[in-house]
């Protein structure tokens, strides 16, 4: 595809790369963007880089049976400890950066106040101990450096591991369009690129092909397939100064059509500016785990000053700062930085046996308040495919099956979608067919032909209606109806049509049981959407929406202080999905809607809305617990390792906080290996 084209798509997309990740990114903590594979290559080396620190230095300050001593190996330490503190602590030191920059410490200035402590203080240990050979010996903190850098290196690989990575919809939007667009020109056709075509250029779009900018048609007549655009599960008539949208699928005839947009401000375009500005306000989001490591950074900030203060004036500057010291390190334990991790891989595989996907992680601990339910009619809660569902006779002398096989037999030569389905049709009933001659397409109307030596016509209701001496009141009006004509005599009907998927009653019913309300929006017409809600009792209905109103009913919604879900499949819907408090995308959508949604129903299967709504609540239950785990006993290490029981025998050391990180660390690891759908 032209580079050009996709860059052109939006101009508000110069910013893309602040917002979106490519395949192999990840938006870190802060707005630091962490490269997947970097981050892989990170977690490695930095193991290698560690080995020396595990083996040679004391942990938590006791020396283990596998480790031994030197002569220098206490320098071999404190060459690969700085390695790996600039090197593998680098990620959460940028991080912590960034966070400071938006003065929103959370997570990465949590773990870099840790890993930056235990170092410096640890250099401080190594110039006493080793090169002012201090009688007093300073207890290092280089193994606990070396363990922390490790294990919250492993924990964010596993997040980025569990999530799936986003693309960019700007490109996927552009898929839909050509690169070349055919020019009419002082009588002659000539391809022109995309981006090239101005306003107000007559361009030729010729059957079956995409129609590339949005437009008037000058010249023509033709079936238009706007499902993928506007969500209308029909395809529709545009012919002489009828309006046509960029991105729609033009049939059966050929259309000379005045541009009415170029490519950076057509429909397209202005989805696009609605699917991004919807990202970046739901990326603002803070996670729960974000909010916790906020909270202890300043927690451990304050106690670790005030027991620098309080021991400093009572054992010297030497052990006020020890003091300082292991109230820093203790702050930050190990389990914190798996914690979630390893709830959401859990989560993660769960959800794929169970087809869902689960992009967006913020989005699981509103899952429990949603309020109302929006889903879009064609391709969710129907099948979004055109099937024959009836057919019948109007004559008393042809049968039902005869009328199908004359009409499938006038269709042969068709590649409507709409001919394809009755030819389907026919294939499946083994139906051998008539010979068809003298084949024509009606404009607008249906087709003609010449069968064992009659005239027929297919054609649409309106039509028919202007044929026929009587036309009878026929239950197939919901769908689309075509008609088989003789002279004027109505011989009988097809009607092709979507259908509703088998599940999503049962969606609707259990949704209701949860407190929430479900709402149909759809793109097309109001009769097939009252059709259609009826039969799911679905009481709240908006029809002949364009991407936009679907949007601002969510607003309109989330404005009210409600919480909105919105499943979609289309690219009228990626707007919707992307500003909803949570956006699910049915699995088989364009690639524009599931970039935009939160989670992803792999299956197509809208029952299993359910299915993540009980993931998610189990979820969110299994993180509260192990953030207890992983960072609550902090309320009772921080001030005990302040020195608070001090005057009564009880003073937390460096060694026993190590022991109680270690605990917690294998606590979160079994707590989230329980979780169950």
């Amino acid at each position: 595809m032209n580079m050009n084209h996709s860059e052109n798509m939006n101009h508000a997309m110069n910013n893309h790369s602040s917002m979106k990740m490519d395949d192999h990114d990840m938006m870190m903590h802060g707005g630091h963007m962490m490269h997947m594979g970097n981050l892989k290559k990170k977690f490695w080396v930095s193991v290698l880089l560690s080995l020396p620190i595990i083996f040679l230095s004391p942990a938590m300050g006791v020396h283990l049976p596998f480790q031994f001593s030197f002569t220098g190996s206490d320098w071999v330490v404190v060459i690969f400890a700085t390695i790996l503190y600039f090197y593998g602590g680098e990620p959460f030191l940028s991080g912590a950066f960034y966070e400071i920059k938006d003065k929103k410490p959370e997570m990465m200035t949590l773990i870099s106040l840790g890993i930056t402590t235990a170092y410096i203080y640890s250099i401080y240990a190594f110039v006493k101990n080793d090169l002012l050979n201090s009688k007093v010996h300073v207890m290092d903190f280089f193994w606990e450096l070396a363990t922390l850098i490790l294990i919250m290196l492993l924990g964010h690989w596993i997040e980025m591991n569990s999530v799936m990575n986003a693309n960019s919809s700007v490109h996927d939007l552009a898929k839909l369009l050509p690169d070349k667009v055919h020019v009419q020109h002082d009588g002659q056709t000539m391809d022109m690129a995309i981006n090239d075509v101005q306003k107000d250029a007559v361009i030729l779009v010729k059957a079956g092909e995409s129609i590339p900018l949005d437009g008037v048609i000058l010249n023509g007549s033709s079936q238009v397939n706007e499902s993928l655009v506007t969500g209308e599960s029909r395809e529709v008539t545009r012919q002489k100064n009828d309006k046509v949208i960029g991105g729609s699928i033009n049939g059966s005839g050929t259309l000379t059509i005045k541009v009415a947009n170029s490519a950076n401000s057509g429909f397209l375009a202005s989805v696009n500016k609605l699917v991004q500005s919807s990202q970046m306000n739901k990326s603002k989001l803070q996670n729960l785990a974000d909010r916790v490591s906020s909270w202890l950074f300043y927690a451990a900030l304050t106690f670790g000053i005030i027991a620098f203060l309080v021991w400093t004036s009572l054992r010297g500057i030497s052990g006020g700062l020890e003091r300082m010291v292991t109230v820093l390190v203790i702050a930050c334990p190990h389990a914190l930085g798996l914690a979630i991790p390893l709830v959401n891989a859990r989560s993660t595989s769960i959800g794929a046996k169970n087809g869902l996907l689960i992009r967006n992680r913020n989005v699981i601990s509103i899952s429990s308040k949603i309020n109302y339910l929006l889903l879009d009619k064609t391709g969710t809660l129907t099948e979004g495919k055109f099937q024959v569902r009836k057919f019948d006779s109007l004559a008393k002398n042809y049968s039902a099956d005869e009328v199908i096989k004359l009409i499938a037999s006038l269709e042969q030569d068709s590649n409507h979608p709409i001919a394809q389905s009755i030819l389907q049709f026919a294939k499946e009933k083994n139906m051998k067919l008539y010979s068809l001659a003298n084949s024509k397409t009606l404009d607008g109307k249906g087709v003609s032909g010449t069968l064992n030596g009659k005239e027929f016509q297919l054609v649409n209701e309106k039509a028919a209606r202007k044929l026929v001496n009587h036309f009878p009141k026929i239950d197939a009006l919901n769908y689309t109806s075509s008609y088989l004509v003789e002279g004027n005599d109505l011989l009988g009907y097809v009607a092709v049509g979507d259908e509703i998927k088998k599940n999503a009653a049962s969606l609707i019913k259990q949704i209701k049981d949860l407190n929430i309300t479900p709402v149909m929006l759809t793109g097309d017409n109001e009769k097939v959407a009252q059709n259609i809600a009826q039969k799911l009792n679905i009481s709240e209905v908006h029809s002949g929406l364009m991407p936009a109103d679907k949007q601002k009913i969510v607003a309109e919604l989330q404005e009210k202080g409600n919480k909105v879900m919105m499943v979609g499949d289309g690219i009228n819907d990626a707007p919707s999905l992307a500003k909803a408090d949570i956006g699910v995308a049915i699995g088989a959508g364009t690639d524009v809607a599931v970039d935009s949604a939160d989670v992803i129903l792999v299956n197509s299967e809208p029952l299993d809305i359910i299915s993540f709504l009980n993931l998610a609540q189990h979820t969110q239950r299994k993180t509260v617990q192990n953030l207890w785990w992983g960072a609550g006993y902090n309320i009772i290490a921080l001030p005990l390792a302040a020195g608070v029981l001090a005057p009564w025998g009880i003073l937390l050391s460096p060694a026993v906080g190590a022991i109680l990180m270690s605990l917690s660390t294998v606590i979160v690891a079994i707590n989230a290996e329980t979780l169950k759908i």
